[in-house]
This record gives C-alpha cells, sequence and structure tokens, in this order.
C-alpha cells in the first residue's frame, strides 16, 4: 500500500510514540480511508483485469501459434505429397523415356545391321554382276580375238594365193612370149614360190 507525504514526515523525524501513532492511523483513515480503499479496491480490479487480459492473450497467442503451427505443417505436408508425387512421376518418366531410348536403341542398331547385310549383299551381288560381264566380256574378246585371227589368216593365205597365182601368170606369159617371138627353145624360168 502506498504511504502518503504525512506518513512519510513522519517516519523521518523520528518514530512516533504507540498511542499517537494509533491516533494519526485513526484520523488518517477517517480523512483518507475510503479514497484508500476505493484505490486499492481499483487496484486490485486493475490488477485481476490486467491478469485476466494477460491470459486471454496468453491464450488467444498460444491458439494463433498453435493454428499456425497446424497450418504450417499442413501446408509442408501437402508440398511434401506434391513433392513425392512430382519426384515419383519423373522418376516414372525417366524410367519409361530411358525404356524407350533402348528400344529405338535396339531399332537402330537392326537397322543398321541390316543395311549393313543388305550392302553386302548389294556389294556381292555387284561384284558377281561384274565378274560376269567381265567374264562374258573376256569370252566375247577371244571369240572376236580367235575370229580375227582365223579371218586374218584366210586373208593372208589368200593374199600368198593370189601372190603365186600371179607369179604363175607372168611365168605363163613369159612363155607365152617368148613362144610367141620365136624362141620355143629356150624355156622361161620358174620364179620359186614363196
Amino acid at each position: 500500500m502506498a504511504r502518503n507525504p504525512v506518513q512519510k514526515s513522519k517516519e523521518a523525524n523520528g518514530a512516533a510514540s504507540p498511542p499517537a501513532q494509533e491516533g494519526i492511523d485513526q484520523v488518517r483513515d477517517l480523512l483518507f480511508g475510503g479514497q484508500m480503499r476505493m484505490v486499492d479496491a481499483r487496484l486490485q480490479s486493475l490488477d485481476e483485469r490486467l491478469s485476466h487480459e494477460t491470459s486471454a492473450l496468453r491464450g488467444d497467442f498460444d491458439r494463433q501459434i498453435t493454428e499456425l503451427d497446424a497450418s504450417i505443417k499442413k501446408e509442408l505436408a501437402g508440398h511434401s505429397e506434391r513433392l513425392i508425387a512430382e519426384r515419383t512421376k519423373r522418376v516414372d518418366d525417366l524410367k519409361a523415356l530411358n525404356a524407350e531410348l533402348r528400344e529405338s536403341l535396339r531399332s537402330l542398331e537392326k537397322r543398321h545391321n541390316s543395311l549393313e547385310e543388305a550392302a553386302g549383299q548389294s556389294d556381292a551381288e555387284l561384284r558377281d554382276t561384274l565378274l560376269k560381264q567381265s567374264a562374258a566380256l573376256t569370252s566375247d574378246i577371244a571369240r572376236t580375238s580367235e575370229r580375227l585371227g582365223s579371218e586374218l589368216d584366210r586373208i593372208t593365205s589368200q593374199l600368198q594365193a593370189d601372190k603365186l597365182d600371179s607369179s604363175a601368170l607372168v611365168a605363163g606369159l613369159t612363155e607365152l612370149a617368148g613362144r610367141l617371138g620365136g624362141s620355143s627353145s629356150a624355156p622361161a624360168k620358174k620364179t620359186p614360190r614363196s
């Protein structure tokens, strides 16, 4: 309880006698007692109200903190679930893409092998065709060469036969000329056949 100025000055001057003190307390109680009780009651009421308001604020604050904590946990749980779902979806997508890439790679390898086989087969067929054409051309050239050789031999033989005939003709004409000229006694020289 707060001390009034009169009480402070008395305490400062020294302790008053106990009976006088009681009298002063009674006078003071008569003069200021109602106001002091009213002030005390107001202070007590303010104290209770402040305590009640503090408790209410603390309770409200605790409730809001609890609600905020629950809301944050709920949000985090939702985000966590979405992240897990997205991660799972991406893992599945990556697995599917990986399988698709493997299948594409197998398909490309098969296509490459089939193209290599086709190219090898085409090369073999081309080689066979070239060999056949080369053999056919070689055969044609050999036949043409034989034909030309035999034709050349025939022409050579004919030319030699014609040459012999002309020398025989010359000899015969010489002999004829000698007979016509009257000297049939000297026979003409025969030219050797070549």
